[in-house]
């Protein structure tokens, strides 16, 4: 029987060779179907998926690997980030972070510390002594394991 934690060392091993590689996330769904999501700064190629599937059969077995429906791909562009290692690729890009309660931060990923990861926003503010707002530059601190979802702000401009 095939479990989590052996697809998981497997493609682990697969990974340690192929460079810039790592895993976001493997779902074993009850329907016996394998979703494997990899990822890299430089993008991922098809070419490579399918040589993490054709590993995963030779390694695991044609025929224990025939009860499965294996899909292997990338996270995906529009998709909340789920490894840190996603944000780390994306320092200087806009994200949009939503919080627990619903609200949105748009702005620049600045940095990433552990858990943590800061994003520089414009917010309006009223200076002291004067009568209308102006943009000001400020950081806010988010934790990864309390937010909702971060993801990458797609700009097509």
């Amino acid at each position: 029987m095939i479990t989590k934690d052996s697809i998981t060392a497997l493609v682990e091993e697969w990974l340690a060779e192929h460079g810039d590689y790592f895993l976001v996330d493997i779902q074993m769904e009850a329907d016996d179907r394998i979703v494997i999501e990899i990822d890299c700064a430089d993008g991922v190629w098809i070419e490579d998926c399918a040589a993490l599937s054709r590993f995963l059969q030779e390694k695991v077995g044609e025929d224990e690997m025939g009860q499965y429906e294996l899909e292997v791909g990338s996270a995906g562009l529009g998709q909340p980030f789920k490894v840190e290692q996603q944000y780390l690729n994306h320092v200087g890009d806009q994200v949009e972070v939503i919080s627990p309660d619903g609200q949105k931060t748009i702005g620049t990923l600045k940095q990433v510390e552990g858990r943590t990861f800061t994003v520089a926003t414009q917010e309006k503010r009223v200076p002291e002594g004067k009568k209308r707002p102006v943009k000001v530059d400020v950081d806010r601190e988010f934790q990864m394991d309390s937010i909702k979802s971060c993801k990458l702000v797609l700009n097509f401009k």
